[in-house]
């Protein structure tokens, strides 16, 4: 027993790494479009119980999703520049401590979900189902990026179940394309950071796909989530504060562009990260909105 809680201690700052806890952007830019969910499924304010239950869901899941990619990337990692340090890639932890993680980290999230209504629950089992696929897609297909902003964006309609339960209405749905879009395209950006690495080794990314048209297809994913903020907005019946944070949103976007105009790795990377301010402008804009007129 004492070797085993030995082991425990020993692999503990591993198993850390294994989920980003240091790395925390994955969680914010989940937990914004979740945010933004339940703010507009409760119009305003959600029940503090709920809330809670999904800001830690997204944590742990963020998690589980940390640990399956490295799983499934363990033997390419090494040969990346941005991931060649991950434990898995160096052996500080084994293909099978990854897999524990996060068996343990979904059953955890069952437990939370637990917490909500049976729709919600059964909404529950689609979110596990693309979290655990993603990091096998770059194998198979172009699109990973889609299938993760698919990931990402199954909060919505569990967010609206969890709060109406009822069957998502429009607006649930037109905000799961959007949070699907925006998604794909700050994770292109991420990827035009190993495009050149991903390339040799024969894996598949939307940043590959796109080729020189990657900044294009950016600016119209881009505009694509500007035009479904508004719209939804208006279908809210959302003011001036709400507006004013979609327009600081446009002007995010369009420093973004700027940032990956030359196509350079590492400001690609910051441009990914940008997106972390960009959902907590529409977050706060959103939740002002309704403070000011439920």
């Amino acid at each position: 027993m004492l070797s085993y809680f030995s082991f425990l201690k020993q692999q503990f700052p591993y198993y850390l790494q294994l989920i980003r806890f240091n790395r925390p952007i994955g969680t914010y830019l989940l937990l914004w479009p979740t945010l933004w969910a339940l703010w507009f499924a409760a119009k305003g304010l959600p029940d503090l119980k709920i809330l809670l239950i999904f800001c830690l869901g997204v944590f742990v899941m963020r998690s589980a999703g940390c640990a399956i990619n490295d799983f499934a990337d363990r033997k390419i990692d090494g040969h990346v520049k941005r991931t060649k340090d991950r434990p898995l890639a160096t052996e500080k932890i084994s293909a099978k401590e990854a897999l524990v993680v996060f068996a343990i980290l979904a059953l955890l999230a069952f437990i939370l979900v637990l917490q909500l209504n049976l729709a919600t629950i059964l909404l529950s089992s689609i979110a596990l189902l693309l979290a655990a696929s993603y990091p096998f897609t770059k194998r198979f297909h172009s699109l990973p990026q889609v299938h993760l902003g698919a990931a990402f964006a199954w909060a919505v309609p569990m967010a609206f179940t969890a709060i109406t339960n009822e069957t998502p209405p429009l607006i649930a749905w037109l905000l799961f394309v959007t949070t699907l879009l925006w998604t794909t395209a700050y994770d292109t950006m991420y990827g035009m950071v190993d495009r050149e690495d991903d390339l040799k080794l024969g894996m598949k990314s939307t940043a590959i796909l796109f080729a020189d048209k990657d900044k294009l297809i950016v600016g119209i994913l881009q505009f694509l989530t500007l035009t479904l903020l508004l719209i939804i907005g208006y279908i809210a019946s959302r003011g001036g504060v709400y507006y004013a944070g979609i327009a600081t949103t446009a002007a995010l976007f369009m420093h973004q562009q700027k940032l990956i105009k030359e196509r350079d790795p590492q400001a690609c990377f910051q441009a990914f990260l940008n997106n972390h301010w960009l959902g907590m402008v529409v977050f706060i804009g959103l939740a002002i909105d309704y403070f000011i007129d439920p």
